[in-house]
Parts: C-alpha cells; sequence; structure tokens
C-alpha cells in the first residue's frame, strides 16, 4: 500500500513538473510535439536578438521591387554572332524565347533592370539588350515604355537606357566594398520572363571572383558570388542588402542546366556607379589603364622572389609607354596595396582601378625583393 502511494505521488509530482515547464513554453509553441518541438525552438534561438539576425526582410523587398523593371529586347535577326558574343555567348542562357522561334525574324529576350535615376535612366546587364533592335520597358505598375540604348560596355557587360517618364522609384546606393561574406542580401528580378517581381533571399558567398565569362580584351570580373535563387530573366536585376540598398547587379550563375544550381553573381555597385555615370555623360567609358600584366602570386612565386608574403597581385611585364611605366612599377613588383586597400589578388586590383577613371592619381604599395614602396600613378588612358 505504501508502495502504491509512493508511486501515485511520483507520478502527481511528475505531471506537476511537466505543467509548469508546459507553462514556460510560449503560447504559440505549446501544442508542438516530438522532434518538430525541438525545430522550433532551435529556430527561435536562430532569431534571438542577440544574433543581430534579421527576423525577415520586407523592407527591404519592399524597398527595392518598385525600382525593379521588366525588359524585353526585341534581337535583330541580322546582328553577327561576333554581336552576339562570337557564337559562344556565356549568357545564352539568360534568354527566355517567347513561343516558337523561327529560323529567320525577330526573336526577344527578356530580362530586369534597375532604375538609376528618378528622371528615367535604367541600368541593365549588356547581354540582355545586346544586338536589339527594339527595347521595351516595363515597370512594377505595369506600365510599359519604349526605351533607348545610352550607351553600353562590354568590358563589364553593363549597359544604360533611356525611358520618358520622371519621379520613378529608386533604389538607394550601398557600398558594396563594405559588404561582407555571410552577410544577408536579397536578388529581385524577373525570372524566366513572367515570376515579374521575384524576390530570393541568400548569403554573400564571396567576393572578388574571376569567372571568366566575358571575353573582352579589358574585360573586368570581380563578382560577388550569393546563394540567392537567380535565373534565366534575373540578369540586370537588383542585390540589395538588408536595409533596402543597392550592392550589385545580377548577371551570371555557375549552372549545367541553364537554371540556378546554387551559385550567382552580381557586379559591385562601385563599379556600377562609374560605368552608369560615364554612359550617361559621354556615352562610352572612359577608363584609365595601370598598363601592366600581372597574375596572383602564389608561394612558388614568393619563394623565387625571397619574400615573406602569400598574398598580392605580381607584375609579369610593364607595358612600354603606360602609366605603371612612366611612375616606376617594375616587373617582379608585387602589388599588395592601392589608396591604403589591401590588394589580395587580381579580380580586386582591376576592380579598383575599373572604378578610377584618366588622370586619376593611385598610390600604389609594391612590395620589391622585400622592400616596401609607395609609387604614385597617374592613370593615362591604353595604349592603341
Amino acid at each position: 500500500m505504501q508502495k502504491f502511494i509512493s508511486l501515485i505521488g511520483a507520478a502527481i509530482l511528475g505531471g506537476l513538473i511537466a505543467l509548469g515547464a508546459f507553462q514556460l513554453i510560449p503560447n504559440n509553441q505549446k501544442f508542438a510535439e516530438g522532434p518538430q518541438a525541438f525545430v522550433k525552438q532551435a529556430n527561435n534561438l536562430n532569431t534571438s536578438p542577440s544574433l543581430n539576425l534579421p527576423t525577415d526582410f520586407v523592407v527591404a523587398a519592399e524597398k527595392a521591387s518598385d525600382a525593379v523593371v521588366h525588359i524585353k529586347a526585341l534581337i535583330d535577326p541580322s546582328a553577327t554572332t561576333q554581336q552576339r558574343g562570337g557564337g559562344q555567348n556565356p549568357f545564352e542562357e539568360f534568354f527566355e524565347y517567347f513561343g516558337q522561334v523561327p529560323d529567320q525574324g525577330p526573336r526577344a529576350g527578356s530580362g530586369s533592370g534597375v532604375i538609376f535615376s528618378r528622371d528615367g535612366y535604367i541600368v541593365t546587364n549588356n547581354h540582355v539588350i545586346n544586338g536589339a533592335q527594339d527595347i521595351e520597358v516595363t515597370l512594377s505598375d505595369n506600365r510599359i515604355f519604349s526605351a533607348e540604348l545610352i550607351g553600353k560596355d562590354p568590358n563589364t557587360d553593363l549597359a544604360v537606357l533611356k525611358i520618358d517618364e520622371t519621379q520613378l522609384p529608386t533604389i538607394e546606393l550601398g557600398d558594396s566594398d563594405e559588404l561582407k561574406v555571410g552577410e544577408w542580401v536579397l536578388a529581385v528580378g524577373n525570372p524566366f520572363g513572367y515570376l515579374t517581381s521575384t524576390v530570393t533571399a541568400g548569403i554573400v558567398s564571396a567576393k572578388g571572383r574571376n569567372i571568366r565569362l566575358l571575353r573582352e580584351k579589358y574585360a573586368i570580373e570581380s563578382f560577388i558570388q550569393t546563394d540567392a535563387a537567380v535565373n534565366p530573366g534575373n540578369s540586370g536585376g537588383a542585390l540589395v542588402d538588408t536595409d533596402g540598398r543597392l550592392v550589385g547587379i545580377n548577371t551570371a550563375i555557375a549552372t549545367q542546366s541553364g537554371v540556378f544550381s546554387g551559385y550567382s553573381f552580381a557586379i559591385p555597385v562601385d563599379i556600377v556607379i562609374k560605368i552608369v555615370d560615364d554612359l550617361i555623360e559621354f556615352g562610352e567609358v572612359k577608363r584609365g589603364f595601370l598598363g601592366i600584366n600581372i597574375q596572383d602570386l602564389d608561394s612558388e612565386r614568393a619563394d623565387e622572389l625571397g619574400i615573406n608574403i602569400s598574398q598580392g597581385v605580381y607584375v609579369d611585364s610593364v607595358i612600354d609607354g603606360s602609366s605603371a611605366q612612366y611612375a616606376g612599377v617594375l616587373p617582379q613588383d608585387v602589388i599588395t596595396r592601392v589608396d591604403g586597400r589591401k590588394i589580395n589578388k587580381v579580380s580586386e586590383l582591376q576592380e579598383f582601378v575599373g572604378r578610377s577613371k584618366v588622370g586619376d592619381v593611385l598610390n600604389v604599395t609594391i612590395n620589391r625583393k622585400g622592400k616596401m614602396k609607395d609609387i604614385p600613378v597617374k592613370l593615362r588612358p591604353p595604349q592603341g
């Protein structure tokens, strides 16, 4: 009898403990059972304010969506393969064909764009509009405009369009230099040509990626890599941070199937600003050049040079009459900084110089056989 009473007491005590624990669980989780309860608790931990993670992306999405447009480009059938990318256009998968495309006659390409200024200037990718005879822009409120091509820069795969409209919504410009690996970002665009104003989220996976997509002689590739889902039709759309500020223009995906498989790439906004400003003002890009042939420094090369560093840009040769030659840069120098900014690889140097213009003076820090030296280089136009 005493043993039976003890068992009843233990059961009651266990029930009271369970009831107390139940009361401590927030109301919205009281009915979670089994493994789901642990999932919910883990999710709550992941959104704890102490971890400084965003709980949603509503504000950023609202800020960005109105300024992203849908672009339809009617491609000129007489455009040569050279105009369309030499027959091996690495961006061909970003064109969505509408209906059956005949062997002869026009075809339509689809992409996205970002309103850059309230008076109608729009930035997109060059591969979205290259070879187009007519360009049509649809705003987020479904108004449709015919667009004029202001200028394009194949070296960065950027182009600027203009529509006849004012008081348009724009996106606040961010700073891609300050963007950190691991930060949340949103991709906004029009995948597949009909899923308009689509927003996807991901993190910055890497910066300064050169994926060798552009075929131009003076191509600049220093992409922001993300895992935000980007698909055909997203090209030219916005990559924004969690405050809704523009940090890049979505351009490419790494894929074998033609659709998103985990990696997307965007042109940093700091390059975009320079290119767009030049195209609007001059109709072309006024770009300064160092005039050096370069490669990433590796440990083997560092050992040959007798220097105790593992990152930087190795100067293989200096072009006669170039900015670098006039300034005193020599072959076998290793560039480690520009204007105080650390330079670890070729793509970072190309990006920095690509944002500069003819006449700018860059303070280039080099390692010359183990000794550090600062060399001011005044940028000149390319030779020939």
